[in-house]
């Protein structure tokens, strides 16, 4: 890092850090340092909060929870780099409203306004822009967000890849909702709310000219209606969560490692739709590992698993969800599945992602 004599140096123990060598002899940024796995959790541990210092003044869930003048808000960013910029089912214009509605969503708010930062690389087709631009603003209205302010920055041709966009919003939380990582507890019932795998397989279809027999559409969509029908229902949710980037792998191991729980999946009951089975068996890749875009995971006590498992049902996207495990006393902060021949494996955490700019 360079040193500025103004202010004191940043010290980096790279020695703490697993990523693969040679990075701790050169440490520099790679791929997988954006991929939601270990890597970019020690990214953020090992780097950024110290940097930041005393600045640093929240917790690492996806969205923040704060009060203001009474009322309880959440804010969330986040920014979008997905290759290709359009692909089956959606563009990153959809990914650029969703993915932030949806973290609003996963603390238990109602989604109100975003933010659009544009960032154009010189000599990209208007037309492209316009394209991306009319989807965000489709996709926003669908969401019931307004866009109230934003900007746009054109960098030099070469050093950027078509279109980056960061978005950030603000929620009012419901009433009464304490969602968070922590409050994951032995005993919890775990639900997806429907199939997975679907928009890392979408993308990496058109990514590498891959056939996979049939279309793989991505699942993008806004998830704030779910999430208030199952808030509706009057239960406690202890945890939701949407598994984007590392997975639901990624995702549980995260919730696992933050409340000191075990949790034990049923392999056979994850629902993976056959499209995606069989793309990730061509690829060698494993389906729990794949981002997601329009899809959930909710900890909820025993004896509210029922009712909630019902409103997710009876809403279109929650149709297919499924109960896949539940939280345990035994090897806490660790991932556990039971596999459909009887044995049990570790699901561990990423180091980084296995589909790198897939949001």
């Amino acid at each position: 890092m360079r040193e500025d004599p103004m202010t004191p140096a940043v010290t980096i123990d790279a020695d703490a850090w697993v990523c693969p060598m040679p990075l701790r002899d050169a440490p520099n940024i790679v791929m997988g340092h954006g991929g939601g796995g270990a890597m970019s959790g020690e990214l953020i541990e090992h780097l950024f909060l110290p940097a930041f210092g005393a600045a640093a003044d929240a917790g690492l869930g996806d969205s923040a929870v704060v009060t203001v003048d009474g009322t309880r808000l959440a804010f969330s960013t986040d920014s979008f780099v997905v290759k290709p910029l359009v692909f089956p089912g959606g563009s990153i214009g959809e990914l650029a409203v969703n993915g932030t509605v949806n973290d609003l969503a996963m603390a238990g708010a109602r989604p109100l306004v975003l933010s659009t930062a544009f960032i154009l690389e010189e000599g990209t087709a208007l037309s492209e822009i316009a394209h991306v631009a009319e989807a965000l603003g489709t996709a926003a209205s669908a969401a019931g967000v307004s866009l109230v302010t934003g900007d746009t920055k054109v960098v030099d041709a070469g050093h950027g890849d078509g279109i980056f966009i960061n978005t950030a919003g603000i929620g009012v939380l419901a009433d009464g909702a304490d969602i968070r990582p922590e409050r994951a507890a032995p005993g919890d019932i775990v639900v997806v709310s429907g199939e997975i795998g679907v928009h890392g397989i979408a993308v990496m279809s058109c990514r590498e000219g891959l056939e996979f027999g049939t279309t793989v559409l991505s699942d993008t969509a806004p998830l704030a209606g779910l999430v208030a029908a199952m808030l509706e229902t009057g239960a406690d949710l202890h945890v939701l969560r949407d598994p984007t980037r590392g997975g639901v792998a990624a995702t549980l191991n995260e919730i696992a490692r933050a409340a000191g729980t075990g949790i034990a999946l049923e392999e056979t009951a994850l629902p993976v739709p056959a499209a995606v089975r069989d793309a990730c068996g061509l690829l060698g890749l494993d389906p729990m590992y794949v981002a997601n875009e329009g899809k959930l995971v909710a900890f909820v006590p025993p004896a509210d698993a029922e009712r909630v498992l019902a409103a997710m049902r009876a809403h279109p996207l929650g149709a297919h969800a499924a109960v896949i495990g539940r939280c345990v006393e035994e090897h806490p902060g660790m991932v556990v599945a039971r596999t459909g021949l009887g044995g049990t494996r570790v699901v561990d955490l990423p180091a980084g992602e296995q589909l790198p700019r897939i949001c």
